[in-house]
């Protein structure tokens, strides 16, 4: 009840600053927007690098003559020319980039999404110009694209979207185009349109640069805000859009018959086949309806392994599948409360979306056929693999004022046989005055669990509660408290936030998989630019966090600096060290678990670029009966361009803990994973994973071929191969590995629009 009582106090202190500031301006900007009204034309036409049609020719020219990285209010020194033409169903761009030195110029072909660090041109576009979300489209020299989704100063790169270019370089530099279908947009229903638009240019060279249209005030904290103005469109087409998308697969699997026996041989599968697909209308650009029957399980897409000897709670991945991909911004929050591999097999879900200038409304439901559980606690989490069928429901919401700032709601629900997870909360990002931002969120989550131990009997106490974490049919409520005071600026920045979640605070949607504390934290950053061609910028931070649980017992304490600078050769360098640092795990209290962390990173040439981390000092070692350890982490990365179409990419990652006195090894071992690129075209390519993990001594092999038309219209063809390492000699087998698991798959799904 106390926990209800502060959360009630919360919100009416939410809804105060919702009204005092509900006439906050956005932060200043430069005295005059950059303005500019594409040229209307009559019919489409297909868009080319070599801007053959005349109609370039009327279009109005934008210049892209500032420089926001890695300091503002310097002029950009190389000439680029943006032209923006649009008829009633598509919205065009050209950029003619000059450059002084051509052969500089880094562009490969690549896979979407995979240019960054290549010379690009884009715009970040606003339709609601509302400064809360916007359209990120940028291309390469050769035209390969990339797309994203910002919302504040969060960039969500998984996000993609159906549109065109081409791209060309020439002997004065490269020019690219965008042809942008306004059936991809979300934008507001009116008459006359003036949208929120920013022009830039990448140009990575000593020092990555960044130009722009128009001028960025780098001690404003909001991009977007001061973007310029995209005037006087008419008569665009926002009605009636019908997206298919169907799949089909087929697949073989093979597993060793008897795991313990290298030499059982493998148990060869029959041949099955999956189908599956889903449907989109649009009624309007501001409302879109979807559902998928069997939706696809991204075989072709493999998580990365992690490195878990030491870690007790559950680790997270990413993301991977387009139907859960699409729209994931719309329910996001400050807290991961909703966190889509929760939903586990699904054989079929549906959402709706509404976003307007002032507010957005999502809903997403589905039926899950093997639902998984994350039970949090304390000192470590469990998850658990199910076979149990779940119906999923989120329903999320959120409500712009003035500038920068909102106040969202979001309900899940999970209902299983006789167990239920509910849980709702209330979230809010304020802009109180120039550079300060209070925000945070409130949450309450109520439980039912299963009655089913045989599925998980472990006999942990949630915290001082009666309750234990055994799947046992108890039911309990819980509840997540969070805000944050901040100042964003150039120069000097700070924060200062309270986080609480109490021990039975369950979210069976969400990734919440520590409980069962009370945290204080507040950092605060010192940067400087001194613009030279060795160093261009850098920073020196500190922060700090005191932690307890709900009973009001310490447990942690550390404090973290960090200096950190960019130096030329696209190099950044920073030192970490942990002057305090002590915790209480498991009934035992460590103290002065000092260490060092090194980070270093850099992209001198196009052909080349690496990255650095090792940390080393002393760690809880955190098993039942914990101790402590002194060890390392070494990870590594290089990335080489043999030529513009075949990559590799290698990286390492080495873990080491042993005793403090030395006389025993707790553990060791590492990760290795090489990843072979080679595109044929821009549509064609082949790809060859390989990854070795010792501390399960598994071998995994991953080749596939690829043929992408569109980000939703592909062809896939590939395998998975998993071998492990036995003692007991045998044939059919390379150095005592073994096969244990293979599948061959064959992939193909089709985008029908109209």
């Amino acid at each position: 009840m106390l926990q209800i009582a502060i959360a009630r106090k919360f919100f009416a202190t939410i809804m105060f600053f919702a009204v005092v500031f509900s006439t906050a301006k956005a932060q200043p900007v430069a005295d005059t927007l950059e303005q500019i009204s594409p040229y209307a034309i009559e019919e489409d036409f297909e868009v080319s690098a070599d801007l053959s049609n005349s109609v370039w020719q009327e279009a109005e020219s934008a210049y892209i003559k500032h420089q926001v990285q890695p300091n503002d209010n310097v002029q950009a020194w190389i000439n680029t020319e943006v032209k923006v033409l649009y008829s009633d169903q598509n919205l065009y761009f050209a950029f003619i980039s000059e450059d002084p030195n051509p052969n500089n110029i880094r562009a490969n072909i690549s896979d979407r999404d995979n240019s960054f660090q290549d010379d690009y041109v884009g715009v970040i576009l606003d339709p609601f110009n509302n400064n809360q979300q916007a359209y990120e489209l940028f291309i390469n020299p050769l035209g390969i694209q990339m797309d994203g989704m910002r919302t504040g100063n969060n960039e969500d790169m998984n996000f993609d979207m159906l549109w065109y270019s081409d791209g060309k370089i020439t002997d004065s530099g490269y020019r690219g185009v965008m042809k942008i279908p306004f059936k991809s947009l979300n934008f507001p229903d009116r008459n006359i349109h003036n949208w929120s638009i920013q022009f830039i240019r990448n140009y990575p060279r000593n020092s990555r640069y960044q130009f722009v249209w128009s001028e960025v005030d780098l001690d404003n904290s909001c991009l977007v805000c001061q973007n310029g103005i995209l005037t006087g469109m008419k008569n665009i087409e926002n009605t009636n859009t019908v997206e298919f998308l169907p799949y089909g697969m087929s697949y073989q699997s093979s597993t060793i018959n008897n795991a313990a026996n290298p030499n059982s041989g493998l148990d060869h599968g029959r041949i099955n086949g999956r189908i599956g697909g889903s449907v989109m209308y649009e009624p309007t650009s501001t409302t879109s309806l979807n559902a998928v029957v069997n939706p696809d399980f991204s075989q072709v897409e493999t998580d990365q392994a992690q490195i878990s000897a030491n870690e007790t709670f559950a680790l997270y991945y990413s993301e991977k599948r387009p139907f859960f991909m699409k729209g994931s911004d719309l329910f996001n929050t400050r807290e991961n409360l909703f966190y889509s591999r929760m939903i586990n097999r699904p054989l079929a879900a549906g959402k709706v979306t509404h976003q307007a200038e002032d507010y957005s409304i999502a809903f997403l439901t589905a039926y899950d056929r093997e639902a998984p559980f994350i039970i949090p606690g304390r000192y470590g989490s469990s998850l658990v693999q199910s076979d149990v069928e779940a119906y999923n429901n989120v329903v999320r919401g959120t409500y712009n004022f003035g500038s920068e700032s909102h106040v969202g709601g979001l309900i899940t629900t999970r209902n299983q046989q006789d167990g239920h997870n509910y849980v709702g909360s209330i979230d809010w990002s304020i802009l109180l005055t120039d550079n300060y931002y209070f925000s945070g969120q409130v949450a309450y989550a109520n439980t039912k669990e299963l009655d089913e131990q045989a599925l998980f009997d472990e006999s942990r106490v949630l915290g001082q509660s009666s309750y234990d974490a055994a799947f046992n049919g108890e039911q309990f409520g819980g509840s997540l408290l969070t805000s944050q005071f901040s100042r964003q600026a150039k120069y000097y920045n700070f924060s200062f936030g309270y986080t609480s979640y109490s021990p039975t605070f369950h979210t069976q949607n969400g990734f919440i998989n520590q409980v069962d504390q009370r945290r204080f934290e507040a950092s605060q950053s010192l940067s400087y630019y001194p613009g030279w061609d060795w160093l261009s910028r850098g920073s020196v931070s500190v922060s700090g966090t005191w932690r307890y649980d709900f009973a009001g017992q310490f447990q942690e304490r550390y404090i973290f600096t960090r200096w950190s600078n960019n130096f030329g050769g696209q190099t950044n360098l920073s030192l970490s060290y942990l002057p305090l640092n002590d915790e209480r795990f498991r009934g035992r209290f460590f103290t002065q678990m000092n260490r060092m962390m090194v980070d270093l990173s850099t992209n001198p040439l196009n052909e080349l670029s690496l990255s650095t981390h090792i940390d080393f000092g002393k760690y809880v070692n955190r098993r039942e009966n914990p101790t402590l350890g002194e060890g390392y982490n070494f990870s590594a990365d290089a990335t080489i361009k043999l030529t513009p179409r075949l990559e590799m990419s290698l990286s390492y990652n080495y873990s080491k803990l042993s005793a403090a006195n030395g006389e025993q090894e707790y553990f060791s071992g590492d990760i290795y994973r090489l990843n072979g690129n080679y595109n044929f075209s821009k549509k064609l390519f082949a790809r060859l994973i390989t990854q070795y993990n010792s501390f399960n001594e598994q071998l995994q092999i991953y080749p596939l071929v690829y043929y992408k038309a569109n980000p939703f219209t592909k062809f896939y063809i590939g395998m998975t191969d998993y071998l492990n390492h036995f003692d007991q000699p045998g044939p059919n087998g390379f150095r005592g590995f073994k096969e244990t698991n293979r599948q061959f798959f064959v992939k193909f799904q089709y985008l029908i629009r109209s």
